[in-house]
């Protein structure tokens, strides 16, 4: 694994959001979601592409905060526009568990 100083790791807007819609996308190649996410005043609101529907369902994200890097170029997806990527882990079946803040904190919070 590279080591990076704390200059590469500042470069990375790690932020907190809170999902604000949900939608199907048909379109993808793996089973994914549409979101929309709110990170407050400085960033806005920012849509994403998220293959999470192994254990999320549209309602239980509905709300729900998420850690998101904000400052990636957007990406085309499909007929969408990434414009940020929503982090998570992994599970022992492969499955996407989101990286989340333990309590409530501001939108567009940045990990620190």
């Amino acid at each position: 694994m590279a080591e990076i100083d704390w200059n590469d790791f500042q470069k990375v807007e790690l932020r907190v959001g809170t999902i604000i819609e949900v939608e199907d996308f048909p379109e993808a190649r793996k089973p994914a979601f549409k979101l929309k996410v709110d990170f407050g005043e400085e960033v806005g609101v920012k849509k994403s592409s998220a293959q999470i529907t192994d254990l999320y369902s549209k309602e239980t994200l509905l709300g729900k905060q998420v850690v998101a890097v904000v400052n990636f170029p957007p990406k085309q997806i499909g007929p969408i526009m990434s414009e940020c990527l929503v982090t998570g882990f992994y599970d022992s079946e492969g499955a996407v568990v989101l990286a989340v803040p333990d309590s409530k904190v501001p939108n567009g919070q940045r990990l620190i």
